[in-house]
């Protein structure tokens, strides 16, 4: 079996390319993840991943991920191997891209609400009702 998934920030903005035989989208970028671990006294240390996306999920990558957005991907690991111009022969391993999801907290691009419809958030995360407020279920 090979899947993967990981969760980290974006590195740069991804970049969108087509192929030259049949013009499919691809979308790589490079994820880093962080280790989960460090010793006392030493910074947190992160592995950098190369990811890449085909198709619409590669326009979807190179529409709305962004420097440093937090982001989580399923996919699979590749290897894979090629002879530059030189003869010289390059190997890489990558992952490639099935599902991708937002893994930060929504940004505020949109219009908010006035300060007077949003109800005040406790410091627990939940909102308080109110007598008259009925319960939704």
């Amino acid at each position: 079996m090979n899947k993967v998934i990981l969760m980290g920030r974006l590195t740069k903005d991804p970049e969108l390319r087509y192929t030259t035989n049949n013009n499919t989208a691809v979308c790589s970028f490079t994820l880093a993840v962080d280790k989960g671990f460090a010793k006392q006294g030493e910074e947190r240390q992160a592995d950098f991943i190369p990811i890449v996306a085909w198709d619409k999920l590669a326009d979807f990558c190179s529409k709305y991920f962004a420097k440093g957005r937090q982001v989580a991907i399923v996919g699979r690991i590749q290897t894979r191997t090629w002879d530059d111009n030189e003869g010289k022969k390059h190997y890489v391993t990558e992952v490639v891209a099935n599902e991708a999801y937002f893994a930060d907290s929504k940004r505020n691009d949109g219009p908010e609400k006035p300060q007077s419809q949003q109800p005040a958030q406790s410091s627990d995360g939940f909102y308080p009702l109110e007598e008259d407020d009925e319960l939704p279920f």
